[in-house]
């Protein structure tokens, strides 16, 4: 009776949080604070509990604890998004670590941040030397904003005064060998169009397509689920080839 008990709890635990994760928001899977990702490991430990203990008379208690944990979590986003001041205790607030070139030392002992993890942080986006930046922000999800000073920011376009055309946004036409109709319908194409596309490239089946796209400038891109290569790049020091 054990596993039947353990299957249908694991069950109902999953589609809980199925349920309740989509209620909560996308927030609850990306670009957390810190709030929201303590929050995130209790949930999923109160899910781990509903699913894996066998007492059914503690069954519906922990349902009703993930229940009421999901209301609180739900209620305080709620009330985070109509009052600033509970916004800022719960999610907390923006920091500035460097100002002008300078590290403010106050402030990162403020947050428990240090100069390791800040320089790490630059480095990810390709600044290695902080006399380049004007501000860097440590927001509450803990990525860091940064500005670099007029000086060091690339020449763009505009700048230059080269024109340049609208590149707009690729639609998915096929996507693992189905038709995604919706986005040929949104185009003005059809299916008549696509087979012939996919005839000029040389394509008889679309279930042999992997992945089908229409850029913006019409540019139509195919890759099939076997591309047959003969020489794959590997640069692991697995011996094996990569699949293609």
């Amino acid at each position: 009776m054990g596993f039947v008990e353990v299957f249908v709890q694991t069950f109902l635990a999953f589609f809980a949080i199925l349920i309740y994760t989509r209620i909560l928001s996308k927030r609850q899977i990306g670009q957390l604070t810190f709030f929201e990702y303590i929050n995130g490991i209790t949930f999923g430990s109160i899910a781990a509990v509903l699913a894996t203990d066998i007492d059914p008379q503690k069954t519906l208690y922990n349902l009703l604890g993930l229940t009421l944990f999901a209301a609180w979590t739900f209620l305080a986003a709620y009330v985070s998004l109509k009052s600033r001041p509970v916004r800022k205790v719960i999610a907390g607030e923006p920091t500035v670590v460097i100002h002008n070139g300078k590290v403010l030392e106050g402030n990162l002992k403020k947050m428990h941040y240090n100069l390791d993890e800040m320089l790490m942080q630059l480095r990810e986006k390709d600044i290695f030397d902080i006399g380049d930046v004007e501000y860097a922000v440590l927001e509450p999800s803990g990525a860091l904003s940064v500005a670099k000073k007029s000086q060091m920011v690339p020449a763009t376009r505009e700048d230059l005064k080269i024109s340049s055309e609208y590149e707009g946004i690729s639609t998915e036409l096929i996507m693992d060998g189905s038709i995604i109709h919706q986005n040929l319908k949104q185009l003005g194409l059809d299916d008549k169009w696509l087979l012939n596309e996919l005839n000029n490239h040389g394509i008889k089946d679309i279930k042999d397509v992997n992945l089908a796209i229409l850029s913006s400038q019409g540019d139509f891109y195919v890759d099939l689920k076997k591309d047959n290569l003969d020489t794959p790049v590997d640069i692991t020091d697995d011996p094996k080839p990569p699949s293609s």
